[in-house]
């Protein structure tokens, strides 16, 4: 829309759009504003009711000392304040006794997931990992369930993370992409269903948002069945994407059922196509990733040999295990990684 004012054309379209920014922008500023006075609230809550509790032998000292300020605090200002949720801003001063170091990034439903993690280590590797890829609670809190902490510390070359999530250090070798497994429970594919290949890949595609989340920090899809001629013969790659963080492709494909030596053998290939043909100066060279329901470790590591450090294999679930389930299989899978590992360093 414009307006005419004599000699002068006025588009008052852009002037809306322009106060527009402004006015969500500053919204935006005030929402996150409020939200860590909040935070800072609870934090002073919490650190009072600690300090009480502290100065008396007795437990149950504590316990009425949080009833009574509950009643007060709820009957001027809401449910905010009850009982439990006042325990929660006990624990948060607990974990976080200092104001000025807790990440203002973050906002207070952040913090009463983080405060459930008893590991320190775990639960700043979480809070590192909030911040840098701008989760919301909620993914926060699906992350935390679906244990990637865990996951992530039994994928290759992991030695470091600790020490590296404490300093806000990224990931920059393409080896360190790997999850095991890699957990998709939002594609609505329920265990034991039959489904083929395409229908994975579908579904994927149309969670794209949270498969990028599920595969981690610094991924861009590039194309799905991408057509490459090798020889004489086309073939389609399921999906590609490019990971700025490791500055290399990441080609994935998926199987349905067991995977074979055929298989890893098809995915050596694209990853050798697109080192010759995609890869630039500055780049590192191309990962591909099988992503199956069930492998042979023994099979996937004669296949690869010593020589092949960028073909993985792992294994993905369309469900969301139990906890039970889901350390089982991190524990196993940790035990066949450090087995293989003392096996690589016998014939060194």
């Amino acid at each position: 829309m414009t307006i005419n004012n004599e000699n002068e054309i006025i588009d008052v379209e852009n002037i809306y759009q322009n106060i527009r920014s402004k006015i969500i922008r500053a919204r935006e500023k005030m929402i996150k504003h409020i939200d860590t006075t909040m935070t800072e609230v609870y934090w002073y809550v919490g650190k009072i009711t600690y300090e009480l509790s502290n100065n008396s032998n007795k437990a149950s000292y504590g316990k009425r000392i949080i009833d009574a300020l509950s009643i007060k605090l709820s009957k001027e200002f809401g449910s905010g304040f009850s009982p439990v949720s006042i325990r929660r801003m006990r624990k948060f001063y607990e974990l976080y006794p200092i104001w000025s170091a807790v990440p203002t990034e973050l906002s207070w439903s952040h913090f009463q997931e983080l405060i459930r993690i008893d590991r320190k280590e775990e639960r700043e590797f979480y809070e590192q990992e909030a911040i840098k890829s701008n989760w919301g609670y909620r993914e926060l809190n699906r992350q935390i369930n679906t244990k990637l902490y865990d996951r992530y510390l039994i994928s290759p070359d992991k030695k470091l993370i600790i020490e590296d999530s404490k300093k806000g250090l990224i990931a920059k070798q393409p080896e360190e992409l790997l999850k095991t497994p890699y957990i998709f429970e939002f594609v609505g594919l329920k265990e034991n269903k039959n489904y083929l290949e395409t229908d994975l890949e579908r579904a994927l595609l149309s969670h794209l948002t949270e498969f990028l989340l599920e595969l981690g920090r610094g991924f861009s899809f590039v194309a799905s069945q991408q057509r490459i001629k090798i020889g004489a013969e086309y073939y389609y790659p399921d999906l590609i994407f490019y990971n700025r963080l490791a500055k290399c492709f990441v080609i994935i494909d998926l199987k349905i059922g067991k995977l074979t030596h055929q298989d890893i053998g098809q995915m050596q290939m694209y990853v050798n196509y697109y080192k010759k043909t995609q890869m630039i100066d500055g780049e590192n060279e191309p990962i591909g990733i099988l992503l199956c329901a069930d492998k042979d470790d023994a099979v996937v590591e004669i296949t690869l040999g010593d020589d092949v450090k960028n073909v993985y294999a792992s294994k993905y679930l369309t469900y969301l295990p139990t906890k039970e389930e889901l350390i089982k299989i991190i524990r196993d899978e940790k035990e066949l990684y450090e087995l293989s590992k003392e096996e690589g360093d016998k014939n060194e």
